[in-house]
């Protein structure tokens, strides 16, 4: 993309005509003066002369003309594109299967469905996105898991720097699961980090974040979770559930925007906590993770709820505070 005050786009065409129209110079003179050939200068004089005030205000007339023909000869005639744009809504078929039907060349038969817009199959229809929230702390949780690539030393994506050694590359030091849990009514959240995501492991998290929530003095009614394996199928985390009487629901297939208030909370998590400074290793930014929790759900503004933080959407229910 050209600067706007490059020497030849408009408004420097302008600056050049405006040389000889208002200073009185020559082609020649203004042709020096815009380091350009005389011919240059005479071309933009004169459609500028021959451009209505309109077009000289808004500069239209000092536009790139297009390289388009006024006329095309060998252009299809409009029923034979008709035509080729029927077959191609009837069968979907390629440029080259209809070239096989309608006896043109392939290439003519993709020139022509680019002109009409039908190149490509146009894409289904997004559902309308629905946004919810529950009327109160605890009426519903979203739970979900991120991980997160150990490391000895900080990455290139932080450093910038790609060049590693052979055992660098080579090293693997595994990941850490970030377990959280999410209120929907206030985006009061509670995280822990894991080795692992199995079902012993999800589900004594999952008993941590309750008596967790229920010391805010939240009282969880309903648990969002995606349909993994550990959710679905998790012995102890059903039976935990049922002892606190919360609702287990599960997302739609191939639905992640249903559980978003959590997927959401990671994508900030990983932006301002997990990337936000360059750690010398994993262990030093796990350690960092309680402070930026302890930031976020007291001091951190959420657009979400009025720029206030999630804690103040929580109301003295536990009676802790005077």
């Amino acid at each position: 993309m050209q600067h706007p005050n490059a020497p030849l786009t408009p408004i420097g065409r302008r600056r050049m005509v405006l040389l000889v129209e208002q200073h009185g110079y020559t082609f020649e003179a203004a042709a020096a003066a815009s380091n350009v050939v005389k011919s240059t200068v005479h071309r933009w004089v004169w459609r500028w002369r021959s451009a209505s005030p309109a077009e000289r205000q808004s500069l239209s007339c000092l536009e790139d003309r297009s390289s388009r023909p006024r006329t095309s000869p060998a252009m299809l005639p409009a029923q034979e594109q008709a035509a080729i744009c029927a077959v191609r809504e009837r069968t979907g078929w390629g440029p080259r299967l209809i070239a096989s039907e309608v006896g043109r060349p392939h290439s003519t038969i993709h020139a022509t469905l680019r002109r009409h817009g039908r190149s490509r199959r146009p894409a289904a229809p997004r559902e309308p996105i629905v946004r919810y929230e529950w009327p109160c702390p605890g009426d519903l949780l979203h739970m979900d898991t991120k991980r997160y690539a150990r490391f000895s030393t900080p990455g290139h994506a932080l450093t910038g720097d790609r060049h590693r050694t052979g055992a660098e590359k080579r090293a693997r030091v595994g990941y850490d699961f970030a377990h959280a849990v999410v209120d929907d009514h206030s985006r009061l959240a509670y995280c822990e980090l894991h080795d692992d995501e199995r079902a012993a492991t999800v589900a004594a998290f999952t008993r941590r974040a309750l008596a967790w929530f229920e010391a805010h003095g939240i009282a969880p009614r309903r648990l969002l979770t995606d349909n993994a394996f550990v959710y679905r199928k998790n012995l102890a985390l059903a039976a935990l559930l049922a002892e606190h009487q919360v609702k287990h629901l599960l997302t739609r297939p191939r639905r992640p925007q249903t559980n978003g208030k959590v997927e959401r909370f990671h994508q900030t998590m990983e932006r301002e906590w997990a990337k936000s400074m360059t750690y010398a290793s994993h262990n030093h930014r796990n350690q960092a993770l309680p402070h930026w929790l302890e930031h976020y759900n007291e001091r951190r503004r959420h657009s979400a709820i009025g720029d206030h933080p999630p804690i103040s959407r929580v109301r003295n229910l536990s009676g802790q505070d005077s």
